[in-house]
């Protein structure tokens, strides 16, 4: 057979993901404020952007009334205050939950909004922070805490410390934003207080310092009492202190050079001034209905609308076609990504409307009330896919009365129950708790008998899974509580 040059027309069809479609996935990933270093950017590539004042045109497009906000009151959900721009969204919300590739298999390459000469830079070209005290607590959290719930309560105080290291907050006010026992805050605090730099979550300088002689093997009666009388340290009162301490010179030189080896404000090493700050990208309160007020954070949220001015003034001008080619693109990239970012408020507030309702006995009793929820139900009840949600909840926080939690901390495990919906393992434990605290003293319940009395409750558990709660709470055996209920005199 003869080899030669020859031309064929072939027709083949495959699913190839635009830059613009690319970067509206992306845009779902981020943040308020990683959207507002975003726009900074577009404002400056694309000229006929220009960022909205509060009030705003009505006839601007992409242009709305107000901050897309959501009501719901009991099973009802209402959007409310979101208003329409004139051009229909050509943005299809459903291409955003496709997860085909672009055909080159890389997403972190830079793609153009813009023409040849306006691109702008890739969402991931953002400078990256040095390691905060918060991310570094948060690697290690996971292996100290015994459970879910303790861990669940474990990162809230973490995100409560401030750049020292310190936790300026009573047990007892988090117990109540919680809706846990104060019991159940000083564990996770004693979780918190064992990560590494030694001395963080201490309420102050004597408990970091204490903290930190545990941590060397030094906290003997001597150093107890030295660290209990820093302001006679800071007086230069050493005489008395080393007759309080009961020791003598040498001794007590050591114990001074060990003090001032000690670190007062262990968590200004992990350069936690420099990191971003948890803002809230969700706002909750209660309504006069007894439902949920949803918003996004205006504060946090820019506001674009095309410069129509600079656009009349460039048109008039009858510039030259590569120049008037050049304006309709940034004029379509424009519209794009303010129809992108309206697209991107509908698909966060649907979201966590969702989120809320189905959670909202956390919302009114607390971290025992959190059912087991999954991103599939999620993406079930929204009609969306589950990558869809997986983006939305990534890097969003949710602020309430009872603090600001990560949307991600709204999914649980859980273990099943007669009705079949299951329930939350932190709910399940509550309630172990709530029984061996009841328990007569002179009737111990064994853990067959708590699982019996679960079952009649209608959870749905073998004896082992009872004994592990039971474990991860500290919760001791039937003839451990029998012996320490017996030595309390009960």
């Amino acid at each position: 057979m003869a080899l030669g040059p020859r031309l064929d027309l072939r027709q083949s069809q495959s699913l190839v993901m635009t830059p613009q479609l690319q970067q509206a996935i992306k845009l779902l990933a981020l943040s308020n404020l990683e959207i507002e270093a975003f726009i900074g950017d577009a404002l400056e590539a694309n000229p006929l952007l220009k960022a909205g004042e509060v009030s705003r045109d009505a006839d601007s497009p992409g242009d709305t009334d107000d901050t897309p906000r959501e009501d719901f009151t009991s099973d009802v959900l209402m959007a409310q205050g979101q208003g329409e721009a004139e051009a229909p969204l050509d943005l299809d919300p459903a291409a955003l939950d496709r997860d085909y590739d672009n055909g080159g298999g890389d997403w972190g390459a830079t793609h153009s909004l813009g023409g040849a000469d306006g691109e702008l830079s890739s969402i991931e070209e953002r400078s990256s922070a040095e390691l905060s005290l918060t991310d570094h607590l948060n690697e290690q959290v996971g292996a100290a805490c015994s459970g879910p719930q303790e861990e669940f309560i474990a990162r809230h105080i973490i995100g409560l410390l401030d750049d020292a290291g310190y936790l300026a907050f009573e047990t007892r006010e988090i117990a109540g934003d919680l809706g846990v026992t104060i019991a159940d805050v000083e564990a996770a605090l004693s979780a918190v207080q064992s990560l590494d730099p030694s001395g963080i979550g201490a309420r102050s300088l004597s408990e970091c310092l204490a903290i930190q002689a545990r941590e060397a093997d030094r906290y003997d009666p001597c150093m107890e009492r030295l660290i209990a009388n820093l302001d006679l340290v800071a007086r230069g009162e050493l005489a008395r202190i080393k007759r309080m301490c009961g020791v003598d010179d040498e001794d007590f030189a050591d114990m001074l050079a060990e003090l001032r080896s000690y670190d007062p404000k262990p968590g200004l090493a992990y350069g936690s001034s420099n990191a971003q700050a948890v803002v809230p990208d969700i706002l909750i309160t209660t309504s006069g209905e007894g439902g949920w007020d949803i918003k996004l954070n205006e504060d946090t949220l820019p506001r674009l609308i095309v410069n129509r001015s600079y656009l009349v003034e460039l048109d008039n001008g009858r510039a030259d076609k590569a120049t008037q080619k050049w304006l309709n693109e940034k004029l379509a990239d424009a519209n794009w990504l303010i129809k992108a970012l309206d697209q991107r408020q509908k698909t966060i507030l649907k979201t966590a409307a969702e989120i809320v309702k189905l959670q909202d006995g956390f919302f009114r009793r607390g971290v025992s009330e959190l059912r087991p929820l999954t991103l599939r139900e999620v993406a079930d009840a929204i009609d969306m896919h589950e990558s869809t949600v997986s983006r939305v909840t990534s890097n969003k926080f949710l602020h309430c009365d009872r603090g600001t939690f990560e949307l991600k901390y709204f999914f649980t495990s859980g273990v099943g129950s007669s009705d079949g919906e299951g329930a939350s393992s932190e709910a399940v434990k509550a309630r172990i708790k709530a029984l061996t605290d009841a328990e007569d003293p002179k009737k111990i319940l064994s853990d067959d008998t708590l699982v019996t009395m679960l079952k009649a409750e209608g959870f749905d558990l073998a004896r082992r899974t009872v004994a592990k709660y039971r474990e991860a709470m500290g919760i001791g055996s039937s003839v451990q509580r029998r012996r320490q209920k017996k030595l309390a005199g009960l």
